[in-house]
């Protein structure tokens, strides 16, 4: 979609007038009949409201008062739905934008609601052209926005599209050699290095977890390493974003119920798609700051010589594990990669799964399932950040009592710790294989929407790009401004 400056208000031009209260109305240019229709249905809480001047539509958008900068940020947004519907409704196909209260910030987030709320996944929908939206361009008068602030919110808005096509893909045409392709092509177009480890050579690198995970399908594994290293880059030790790319979940032998488990586990690669998009959209933006995304990815299916509940696999790091189910894969191929990101003597390292049940089901479709070791100034700056996009995280703990939970009898440790607190001791799990600040995002309930959550559309989310761009954005803030 087109986001562009005009110097002023172009004529016959649909326009939406965004406002806070009655009091603004007569900053409009509106006739008096319209000034009255508009006020009344305002007083009666009318939030998003029409006037057809039948050579173009003029819609007064307004959001209650709220005290909370980011509430009110977020209700712009699915005010921002709201307008996407309508224009997809009234097949518009260019739309004016204007703020008649100050800040950019308001502007931005209805915008950024219009965009996601526009998104179509219709690849595989034969009638496409009969749905999908007229939407192409939203243009801007006046100074309250920069074209630099309009680039920059397009460049995410194309990350998040990215993610969702990615996750809404089905795995019969996204197998892990095809996902590490496309992430390697999409990546490179913005100067991104970007390599992607075959089967040999992910056995040169000991990594077994990948490995055995890998062994029930006929498709080979891939490990995707994506690297945006700036010249100006503030940072001289790396981020290192590590996301679960199970390209499709069937459980392995310990298989899952079909219904509502197994139906849409092409998603269950959501958190790699996340990362990848992240670091493109760095890239497009410019960020100085080195990034580099870790991305194993392969399917997790029964065929084959899948490996079966008992069975001792070796982590790349030369850690033993009894796998007790093989449907708990996702922790298996995460540490293998978290073994590798050690080589990058990162500033910081943080993961992004659909790792688990328990996450989703304490959580629901609303919140992140948090844990951090070594970096509680960084994990707090990154709720900050989730905060500001409504991409919230909980922090949950990881207390030493819960090791006891993946104690194994015959290995280091087992794959799985019990019927209780799931979530935690899969994060218990993830740390044994670190040794640098480390944050564990578990996004199983967000990551994919049986219905529509507002701008957050029915399928893949993309959630986690929005909240990486924040957070790298404060980071480099805080290191402009010397701090570590």
């Amino acid at each position: 979609m087109i986001l562009k400056k005009v110097s002023q208000e172009v004529p016959l031009q649909h326009r939406i007038y965004l406002l806070h209260d009655v009091a603004e109305l007569s900053k409009i240019p509106i006739s008096e009949e319209e000034r009255v229709y508009l006020q009344n249905k305002m007083n009666i809480e009318q939030r998003f409201i029409e006037i057809n001047r039948f050579t173009s539509k003029l819609v007064v958008a307004t959001i209650p008062q709220l005290k909370d900068e980011n509430s009110s940020l977020e209700a712009w947004r699915r005010r921002g739905n709201e307008a996407a519907l309508w224009a997809k409704e009234e097949k518009i196909r260019s739309l004016e934008i204007v703020s008649i209260s100050e800040g950019s910030d308001i502007i931005l987030a209805f915008t950024e609601g219009i965009i996601l709320g526009s998104y179509q996944f219709l690849k595989y929908n034969t009638k496409a052209e009969k749905v999908r939206t007229n939407l192409q361009e939203i243009i801007f008068s006046g100074d309250l926005v920069t074209q630099k602030q309009l680039d920059e919110l397009s460049a995410v808005a194309e990350a998040v599209f990215l993610a969702r096509d990615l996750v809404n893909e089905p795995v019969i045409n996204l197998n892990a050699e095809t996902f590490g392709a496309t992430l390697k092509k999409m990546c490179e177009e913005y100067g991104v290095h970007a390599e992607v480890f075959g089967k040999q050579k992910i056995e040169e690198l000991g990594m077994g977890g990948l490995l055995s995970v890998n062994k029930g399908s006929i498709d080979p594994p891939s490990f995707t390493v994506l690297e945006w290293k700036p010249e100006n880059a503030l940072n001289s030790q790396p981020v290192v974003l590590v996301g679960k790319g199970v390209v499709f979940d069937t459980g392995g032998l310990s298989l899952k119920p079909t219904a509502k488990s197994m139906d849409y586990m092409k998603s269950d690669m959501a958190g790699a798609a996340a990362v990848a998009s992240a670091i493109r959209a760095a890239a497009k933006n410019r960020l100085p700051l080195h990034i580099v995304a870790l991305i194993p990815a392969t399917d997790n299916r029964p065929g084959g010589n899948a490996i079966t509940p008992g069975d001792v696999i070796t982590i790349s790091d030369g850690s033993t594990v009894e796998v007790l189910n093989t449907d708990a894969e996702g922790r298996l191929i995460l540490a293998d990669a978290l073994h590798y990101a050690k080589k990058y003597n990162p500033l910081l390292v943080i993961d992004l799964a659909t790792l688990t049940g328990s996450a989703s089901m304490t959580l629901g479709i609303h919140g992140i399932a948090g844990m951090s070791d070594q970096c509680v100034e960084f994990f707090e700056l990154l709720k900050q950040s989730g905060n500001r996009v409504y991409e919230r995280i909980v922090e949950l703990p990881l207390w030493e009592e819960y090791d006891e939970m993946i104690k194994s009898n015959i290995a280091d440790m087992k794959n799985i710790g019990g019927g209780e607190a799931g979530a935690i001791t899969a994060g218990k799990f993830l740390q044994r294989f670190v040794d640098y600040p480390w944050i564990h995002l578990d996004i199983a309930g967000p990551a994919f929407l049986q219905s529509a959550d507002h701008y957050r559309q029915a399928g893949g989310t993309a959630i986690g790009v929005r909240l990486l761009t924040v957070f790298f954005n404060l980071l480099i803030q805080r290191m402009s401004q010397g701090s570590n």
